[in-house]
C-alpha cells in the first residue's frame, strides 16, 4: 500500500502542473524533470562511469544492405560521463558473434577488436595507445550518447526546455538538442528513466532513430543506475549490455590534444597514371579519374566534410570538367558517408544492383536535423547499378567494374580495374600492412578472397590502389597470402 500510495503523490504533481493551464508548457515541464533528477540521485551529480559485458552489434556494417547490423559479443565495456564538462570516454572490446559483415574487428575466431573513443564538447577523437586520432565523422554519436544517458536526458531537456504530456502513469517528456538530435523521454511513476526514443543525423541514412531502454535500476550510494540497457538504432539492436559496476562523481581527465584542436580535413593528391590521382591523407582514400570529356571518381567516403574536402581537389585537378560519376565500393557507412555530398554536386552514384534500391530508399530521406548538402541543394539523388560487370568508356579509357564474389565483408562488393594502367581500386579487401611487415602466419581469408577474384577475372594487374593505406604492388598482396610473386 506505502508503494501505490508513493506513486500516486509522484503521478498526482505531475497531473497537478499540466492542470495549471496559466503556466506556458516549457515552464511546467521544469519542476517535474527536477523531480525525477532527485528521485535519479541526479542533482548534484557531476559524472558518472559505468562497466559493463553483453552483446551488440556492428552500426553501419550489415553485409547485405537493409540487413541486420553484424552481432558481435563484448568482453568489455565501459562508459565515463562528465556532464558539467560535455566529456564522454569509451572504451571497450569486442568479437564477433557471426561470420559476415564489415568493421574492423578481426574475422570470426581470431580476436578481438579495441577501441577507446572520447568527446568533450564539440571535439571527437579515438586513442591508440598514446596517440590520438580527430574523429569528426563521431561527433554526432557521443554527443547523442552522451546526453541521452540515463541522468544525462534530464539534463538535456531540462536545458533545452522540454515539453511534457501524460500517459497514465508515465510523463513524457519532448526536446531538442539543436542541430544534434530530437528526444522523447518516458520517465515512470517512480521518477525514473524508462526509455529514450531520439532521431539523429547520419550521413548515409539521414534522420536515424533510435531507442534507447532502461531497467532494472539499483541504488548506487543515492544514485539510481539501471542494471540494464537495450538500443536499437537504424531499425536493428546495436547494444544488450548488463551493468557490472557504477561509479559517481570520480574526476574524468579528457582534454582535448592539440592535433585533435587544429584537425581540419586533408587531401593529397598522387599521380598514379596520367588521368589518374590517388586522394589520401585521412583513413580513407578515393581515387579520381579523368576522361576524354567527365571525370569518374571511385568512392566519396565518410562523411560531407571529407567529400567536400576531396570534392574541392577533383575540382582543383580538373577544372571546369563535369564530375559524371561516383562509384561506390560497397554499401557499409564509412564508405558510404559521402555520396549524399557527392550527389548534391549532380554526380551519378554507381552501386551494385543489389544496394542499389536500398541506396534510393534511404538517401530520398530527410536530414532535418542538421541538413546536409543534398538537403540544402533540393537535388535528388541519381543512382545506377553494377550487376556483375560494368565498363565506363570515353571511347579511349575503359574504367571496368567487378564485383568481388564470396566475400564475407560485404554483398554487392566492387572493385574497379584500369586496364591499361593495370591499376585496381579496391577497398576493405586488402588493407596493405607496414612497409617490409612480414606476412601473417594464417593469410586473411579476405585477401585470399581478393587473389582468387583477381585470377578468376584474368585480371592484369601491377599495383593495388587501397582505399585504406599505401599504394603497393601487387606482389605485396601475393606475399601477404603466402605467394610468391
Amino acid at each position: 500500500m506505502l508503494h501505490r500510495a508513493g506513486i500516486s503523490v509522484w503521478v498526482l504533481g505531475f497531473v497537478v502542473m499540466l492542470a495549471s493551464c496559466a503556466t506556458p508548457m516549457p515552464e511546467r515541464a521544469q519542476s517535474p524533470l527536477l523531480r525525477a533528477e532527485r528521485a535519479m540521485g541526479g542533482n548534484g551529480l557531476q559524472s558518472l562511469g559505468f562497466t559493463a559485458n553483453g552483446s551488440g552489434a556492428t552500426f553501419g556494417q550489415a553485409w547485405q544492405a537493409g540487413m541486420a547490423w553484424p552481432r558481435v559479443q563484448y568482453t568489455a565495456f565501459s562508459r565515463w560521463m562528465d556532464y558539467d564538462n560535455a566529456v564522454l570516454r569509451e572504451e571497450f572490446a569486442r568479437r564477433r558473434a557471426e561470420p559476415t559483415g564489415g568493421g574492423a574487428l578481426p574475422l570470426m575466431g581470431l580476436g578481438e577488436q579495441r577501441v577507446t573513443g572520447l568527446l568533450r564538447g564539440t571535439h571527437a577523437w579515438n586513442l591508440t595507445g598514446p596517440v590520438a586520432t580527430a574523429a569528426p565523422v563521431a561527433v554526432d554519436a557521443r554527443i547523442h550518447d552522451l546526453w541521452t544517458s540515463p541522468h544525462g536526458v534530464l539534463k538535456a531537456a531540462l536545458r533545452n526546455k522540454a515539453t511534457m504530456q501524460m500517459d497514465g502513469e508515465t510523463a513524457v517528456f519532448s526536446f531538442t538538442e539543436p542541430g544534434r538530435f530530437s528526444a522523447t523521454l518516458r520517465v515512470n511513476a517512480q521518477g525514473l528513466v524508462e526509455r529514450v526514443d531520439s532521431v539523429l543525423p547520419n550521413p548515409v541514412l539521414g534522420d536515424t532513430r533510435v531507442s534507447t531502454v532502461y531497467s532494472d535500476y539499483r541504488d548506487h550510494g543515492g544514485v539510481k543506475f539501471p542494471a540494464r540497457i537495450r538500443q536499437n538504432q537504424g531499425g536493428f539492436a546495436v547494444l544488450d549490455l548488463e551493468v557490472t559496476g557504477v561509479r559517481v562523481n570520480e574526476p574524468l581527465a579528457a582534454e582535448v590534444p592539440a592535433a585533435v584542436a587544429a584537425a581540419s580535413e586533408r587531401v593529397v593528391a598522387e599521380k598514379a597514371a596520367d588521368g589518374v590521382w590517388f586522394l589520401t591523407g585521412g583513413s580513407h582514400n578515393s581515387v579520381l579519374i579523368e576522361m576524354r570529356d567527365h571525370l569518374i571518381l571511385v568512392e566519396s567516403p565518410l562523411y560531407d566534410g571529407r567529400a567536400e574536402a576531396v570534392l574541392a581537389e577533383v575540382r582543383r585537378l580538373a577544372p571546369g570538367k563535369e564530375l559524371r560519376y561516383v562509384i561506390n565500393s560497397h554499401h557499409h557507412f564509412d564508405h558510404a558517408g559521402g555520396l549524399r555530398a557527392a550527389a548534391a554536386a549532380g554526380a551519378t552514384l554507381v552501386t551494385s544492383e543489389q544496394a542499389r534500391p536500398w541506396f534510393e530508399r534511404v538517401l530520398a530521406n530527410p536530414n532535418r536535423i542538421s541538413p546536409d548538402g543534398l538537403a540544402r541543394s533540393t537535388r535528388k539523388a541519381v543512382v545506377t547499378g553494377v550487376n556483375g560487370q560494368r565498363t565506363f568508356t570515353d571511347g579511349v579509357r575503359p574504367v571496368d567494374v567487378f564485383m568481388i564474389e564470396e566475400s564475407a565483408h560485404a554483398q554487392g562488393f566492387m572493385m574497379v580495374h584500369l586496364p591499361r594502367e593495370r591499376l585496381l581500386i579496391q577497398a576493405d579487401a586488402y588493407t596493405p600492412g607496414a612497409p617490409g611487415a612480414p606476412a601473417p602466419a594464417v593469410p586473411n581469408a579476405n585477401h585470399v578472397n581478393l587473389v582468387q577474384n583477381i585470377e578468376r577475372l584474368n585480371l592484369e594487374v601491377g599495383r593495388i590502389l587501397p582505399l585504406h593505406g599505401r599504394m603497393v604492388p601487387l606482389s605485396e598482396l601475393l606475399m601477404a597470402v603466402g605467394r610468391k610473386p
